[in-house]
């Protein structure tokens, strides 16, 4: 057996148990909360205030124009100009602008919402994730135990003459196996403590959980479910809100605007300053702004389109995780009040038995491997239950932290 392996998981296990006792716990709730303050949360919060500011930029008027014109150079022969020119927006060109901002902002906030939702979903998925990998850690650990304690009892069967030597080595077999097992947890929950520090911002070895992996919370219908806006819907909702104001844009463009003119000219042979009032309208002769309108509406029917796939795509994803939810959680109470006792009992049982001749090694040995399969089941059914829930969460939660 090697032992410097079984030493060095027994040491990560034990140090995983002292750092948890010693710092103090932190519950879903907290965890969402720092990750929802991490740099990725807040860049998403500085786009929608980009938005809004573009939003107020899309009101302001077009800027004045002055401009200064000499004709001819010899003095007492020239004329000079000077006027302004304010263009004047038509066609509800500003309206439309506006219109565009705001709805772009609100994309931005949906965006930022999915984000939130979405780094929820993935808090309670890795935070449970670590809780499980400590309890199957804890799980491999004992079946460590109990296969040295396997080994131990058949090498004194052995020695009595009352099994055969294969017996025992199918129990050094047996502890070997479990040896890697524990390997292989401890590396599972490392790996599951770090995806957890990287999401709320705190090293690995500072983390201590408030165990909640068996405390499943119940799932509102699917019907009620349903009924609530998704957030994806709620997104594609708002992209088919600015397709629409880009094309009100472009189909306000077609309609030309107008300068108004302003200003003074001083004519040196009259000698005299006289008022110059002009107005000048561009002629649409060569481009009507026809195909970038037609552009914007096909993009408008393309955003109509998506907005449909994504309901029928939200809901079915939604029904799928809900349903897992809830045989998952079934499945993991009937295991944990019923299953797992069982196995226990049995094992234990059958383990006295073999230690008074009732019962063979074969027997110890399925005995043991049921009890253990019936626990990693129970574990199994939990990890599938709390990703089901992160998704319902991702889908259909509400920005609640």
């Amino acid at each position: 057996m090697n032992t410097t392996r079984q030493t060095l998981a027994v040491l990560f296990f034990a140090s995983a148990l002292a750092w948890r006792c010693d710092a103090a716990p932190i519950d879903l709730s907290t965890a969402i909360r720092l990750a929802l303050d991490q740099p990725v949360a807040r860049a998403a919060a500085h786009e929608v205030a980009a938005s809004d500011a573009l939003v107020v930029q899309a009101g302001r008027l077009p800027n004045p124009e002055l401009s200064w014109l000499r004709e001819g150079q010899q003095a007492g022969t020239r004329t000079t100009t000077v006027q302004i020119n304010q263009p004047i927006e038509l066609g509800g060109k500003r309206r439309a602008r506006v219109a565009l901002a705001q709805g772009e902002a609100n994309v931005a906030r949906g965006d930022r919402l999915a984000q939130r939702l979405a780094i929820r979903a993935d808090v309670i998925a890795a935070y449970h994730d670590v809780l499980i990998a400590g309890h199957r850690l804890a799980l491999a650990q004992a079946l460590t135990d109990l296969a040295h304690r396997t080994v131990d009892v058949a090498g004194k069967r052995v020695a009595a003459g009352k099994i055969s030597p294969i017996d025992e080595t199918r129990a050094r077999l047996a502890a070997i196996d479990a040896q890697t097992a524990l390997t292989r947890a401890a590396a599972a929950l490392a790996i599951a403590e770090t995806e957890l520090g990287a999401l709320v911002g705190r090293a690995p070895d500072t983390l201590a959980l408030d165990d909640d992996s068996d405390r499943l919370p119940d799932a509102a219908p699917i019907a009620a479910l349903l009924t609530r806006e998704a957030v994806a819907v709620r997104r594609a909702r708002g992209q088919l809100a600015a397709r629409q104001a880009q094309a009100d844009v472009e189909r306000a463009t077609r309609v030309p605007d107008v300068t108004l003119s302003v200003g003074t000219q001083k004519d040196d042979q009259v000698g005299r300053r006289q008022a110059v009032v002009g107005l000048s309208v561009p002629l649409p002769l060569f481009n009507r702004n026809e195909d970038a309108l037609r552009a914007a509406l096909r993009r408008t029917d393309a955003a109509s389109e998506e907005l449909s796939a994504v309901r029928v795509g939200t809901a079915a994803a939604l029904t799928a995780a809900h349903t897992r939810y809830a045989t998952a959680k079934q499945e993991a109470r009937l295991l944990r009040d019923d299953v797992v006792p069982g196995a226990k009992s049995a094992y234990e049982q059958t383990l006295k038995g073999f230690e008074y001749g009732k019962f063979s090694f074969l027997d110890v040995l399925d005995a043991q491997r049921t009890w253990f399969q019936v626990q990693t089941r129970q574990w199994d059914s939990l990890e599938t239950a709390w990703r089901a829930w992160a998704d319902i969460e991702r889908l259909a939660g509400t920005d609640q932290d």
